[in-house]
């Protein structure tokens, strides 16, 4: 209770009703891909919104270039542009951190202790990166020969290690948990082992895939075609290997082999090279939230990308629950979803039955320099081809379209709201 003024001679005792700094109509959560997307959808079909971001970092990474960039294609300033540059227009930016919902009162409270309250929220912080998760990997990455394309500041090194080796081992890891961009952890090792073979070494390297995974890739049709593609560059894959311990002085790299998805067996490989593509997992201010499902992942159903418990909440990217590919290509497809949902839940007072996320995802896997498969599939791993093409196939036209035209859809058609 405060007392805030007085009346006529008395104190009037005032409940200060709402504790928060500021209240928006859409606060979203997260300025990536999925956060500028879904704001500059809201711009676009809304007449004069009141859209907030919640986003702490200064710049914005098109992060699916940093394959090229650890190849070498790019340079790793390419894959990036200052967060205000890429802020939709009219948009408030709140430069903090997000640390706890408060979804019964539709508040949000941040690292600086303030509160934002919203009339809907939208969940879109991305993944977070486990770094700590394999003992050895954070405080060694970058030297060793133990490399990963999981981060801005280590591509350069990718780069570097797949440049220096000239004979010897060469690992490539893919976590058991889940992780952004499925292909990644194949596409830097087909563009390290078409370097090796243009080099005339690959004979004298020794390439394996580790992979706490079942299969190689998840869709019949594109796990055939990968198979002349591993033939061709001699890898040896080691499916049920999950990487937990890296002895970065005696270059060893420590697996549990997986039964059932539980740990049988140990072995160790030695290795001159190893990428490794890390741990992941749902941001803990998200797994310690009312928001979170049991496995820490936003709440949300499936097709209508709309909280199971609090109507008023979505979530969209890669830190909702939906069992879809983590990639940037899905959140294309769920923007539409999310803000068709939420203007007419906002007009009509019920979501649109109409709109569905299917669950789409992309993943255009670079098999080599001039070559890729575009791998397009839904929730039940059934391919949705985009082109009238047989795209399980390797093509040089669709590397063209990864290198050259995704990037450019990315700045000035998703975070546009126009794709």
């Amino acid at each position: 209770m405060e007392k805030l003024k007085t009346v006529s001679g008395k104190n009037v005792e005032t409940i200060k009703a709402r504790p928060y700094a500021n209240h928006h109509q859409f606060l979203i959560v997260g300025g990536g891909t999925a956060g500028i997307t879904i704001a500059a959808q809201l711009q676009k079909k809304l007449s004069k919104p009141d859209v907030a971001i919640i986003e702490p970092s200064d710049v914005h990474y098109y992060q699916p270039m940093w394959t090229f960039n650890g190849a070498g294609v790019f340079h790793k300033e390419k894959s990036k542009k200052l967060m205000k540059d890429v802020m939709p227009y009219d948009v408030a930016w709140i430069k903090d951190y997000v640390v706890a919902f408060h979804p019964d009162q539709n508040i949000v409270e941040t690292d600086c202790g303030k509160f934002f309250s919203y009339e809907y929220l939208i969940v879109a912080p991305g993944i977070q990166v486990d770094w700590d998760a394999i003992p050895g990997l954070a405080e060694n990455i970058g030297t060793n020969g133990i490399c990963s394309i999981y981060s801005y500041n280590q591509v350069d090194y990718v780069h570097e290690c797949i440049n220096n080796m000239k004979k010897g081992r060469a690992l490539f890891t893919q976590p058991a948990t889940k992780f952004k961009c499925g292909g990644a952890p194949q596409k830097i090792m087909y563009l390290s082992s078409d370097t090796w073979k243009r080099n005339n070494i690959l004979d004298d390297i020794d390439v394996k895939f580790t992979s706490a995974g079942s299969v190689i890739f998840g869709v019949e049709e594109i796990k055939d075609a990968l198979g002349p593609v591993i033939e061709r560059y001699g890898i040896d894959v080691k499916l049920l290997h999950n990487l937990k311990e890296i002895k970065a002085d005696e270059k060893i790299a420590v697996y549990d082999i997986l039964k059932d998805g539980k740990p049988v067996d140990e072995v160790e490989l030695e290795f001159d090279m190893i990428h490794v593509t890390p741990p992941m997992s749902s941001p803990d201010f998200i797994k310690n939230s009312p928001l979170a499902d049991a496995e820490g992942w936003v709440d949300v159903d499936k097709s209508s990308l709309q909280h199971n418990k609090y109507p008023n909440i979505f979530s969209l990217g890669d830190a909702g629950s939906t069992p879809n590919a983590k990639t940037g290509a899905a959140v294309r497809k769920q923007a539409p979803v999310v803000a068709g949902n939420l203007i007419s839940l906002l007009q009509k007072g019920k979501i649109n039955d109409k709109l569905s996320y299917d669950g789409y995802g992309s993943c255009p896997l670079i098999t080599g320099y001039n070559k890729l498969i575009l791998a397009e599939f839904d929730y039940d791993n059934n391919m949705t081809p985009s082109f009238p093409i047989n795209q399980a196939k390797e093509r040089r036209s669709m590397y063209h379209m990864k290198r050259d035209l995704l990037p450019l859809m990315y700045w000035h058609g998703m975070l546009k709201g126009r794709a």
